[in-house]
């Protein structure tokens, strides 16, 4: 059964944003030479979901649809669903298959805690007990999707010797970078660390970048780091192909159970 993956990447209004998601998908291509992996965007991209779809079914017959996505809020939840049994309709002969996105898990904390360690080591007061962490994430008007980064907030904090671990985000939902950075300066850190809850660069990257820089001016006292967002970690890509196989065996699992089911009728 030809099978094609089709990633489903968020798309940013800034092209660099796009272009690293795309040199992504070229390196999955790489380690995966046997599988045809095709990708579209949900939004601000040349190739959006109907399209991408749409390619997809004309060159297999099973597609997995992969969200290259971290947190689940309304696009994974609904906006890729529709989008899956609109194109499904058109095609009842495919079967199509949506896997989880990439959520939060052990091996998105290992890139966290590396990400930590990398910017404490930058320190020159490297002091778990007087250096905050702000976990920053995109926001959303979802609280699951909000909860996620909580949660990854949390873990972080339980692995690490950090007294203080928060979080904060960038639109729709509070509190706001600035307001943690606040309290934390009120707490008494004098060195505060943030990491951006992020999978590729974009336009909010680049605002977290020149929040930083304006600080760093207002609180001349305190050392000021940030971690970079995920993108090529060798963890991702480890975990789309988790992602992919346990969607794959499930599919598999279902054909078995259906088959033996119409051979047993038919008996």
């Amino acid at each position: 059964m030809r099978e094609t993956i089709l990633l489903v990447g968020h798309g940013s209004r800034n092209p660099a944003g796009n272009r690293e998601i795309e040199s992504f998908a070229d390196q999955l291509r790489e380690r995966h030479a046997d599988i045809n992996i095709e990708l579209c965007f949900i939004e601000f991209a040349k190739v959006l979901l109907d399209d991408g779809l749409e390619r997809a079914a004309q060159n297999a017959e099973r597609i997995i649809v992969v969200p290259l996505i971290l947190n689940a809020a309304g696009h994974v939840k609904l906006e890729i669903p529709q989008h899956i049994a609109k194109v499904q309709e058109n095609h009842p002969d495919k079967s199509f298959i949506y896997a989880p996105h990439l959520g939060a898990c052990d091996p998105i904390l290992a890139i966290l805690k590396r990400r930590l360690k990398q910017a404490m080591g930058s320190q020159d007061m490297p002091d778990p007990k007087t250096t905050g962490v702000i976990l920053l994430g995109r926001g959303s008007s979802d609280r699951i999707a909000n909860g996620e980064v909580a949660k990854m907030a949390r873990w972080l904090y339980e692995e690490s010797e950090h007294e203080l671990v928060e979080i904060a985000f960038t639109g729709i939902t509070l509190p706001r970078l600035e307001q943690v950075v606040q309290r934390q300066v009120h707490l008494g850190m004098t060195q505060i660390i943030v990491l951006p809850y992020y999978l590729f660069t974009g336009t909010l990257i680049e605002r977290i970048q020149r929040q930083m820089g304006h600080l760093a001016k207002q609180y001349p006292q305190v050392r000021f780091a940030h971690g970079d967002y995920f993108g090529f970690e060798p963890e991702i890509f480890e975990l789309l192909d988790q992602r992919r196989q346990e969607t794959a065996d499930i599919s598999a699992s279902d054909e078995l159970a259906h088959d033996h089911h119409h051979h047993h009728h038919h008996s």
